[in-house]
């Protein structure tokens, strides 16, 4: 099955939804999940079709591990979950925003989200007139 026009895994996502995703060669797109009130960018995960319905009908992010091969609730055993407020795809169907009430930390190593870590050097740039 070519994994760019349908789901690798069996799904009860919405077929309208499903036939707009842009999946890659695994079957996944890009989640990104930023904090709803501040417009903090958490983490970026993982979803196939079935991690996308469950998160549309849960009310709670459910990715996919590429590591473990499962599904995972964000905060199921760590107790840091993530509670969606709103989805949006993106124009290419490759991505999707979780705006989410993030309780505790979202990145796996404590932090409160997953880029302080590594801030790279950056020439910071400015529009011109």
């Amino acid at each position: 099955m070519d994994l760019m026009s349908g789901p690798a895994r069996p799904s009860s996502l919405d077929p309208g939804i499903a036939a707009r995703l842009k999946r890659d060669d695994h079957g996944l797109i890009a989640a990104v999940a930023q904090q709803w009130d501040t417009g903090e960018v958490l983490m970026v995960g993982w979803m196939d079709d079935e991690a996308l319905h469950r998160t549309l009908t849960t009310g709670r992010c459910t990715y996919w591990s590429r590591s473990r091969q499962e599904y995972w609730v964000k905060g199921e055993t760590s107790g840091h979950q993530q509670w969606v407020k709103s989805v949006a795809l993106d124009c290419d169907g490759d991505t999707v925003l979780v705006s989410v009430d993030q309780v505790g930390a979202a990145c796996h190593t404590g932090d409160r989200r997953c880029f302080d870590a590594d801030v790279l050097d950056a020439v910071v740039g400015a529009p011109t007139s």
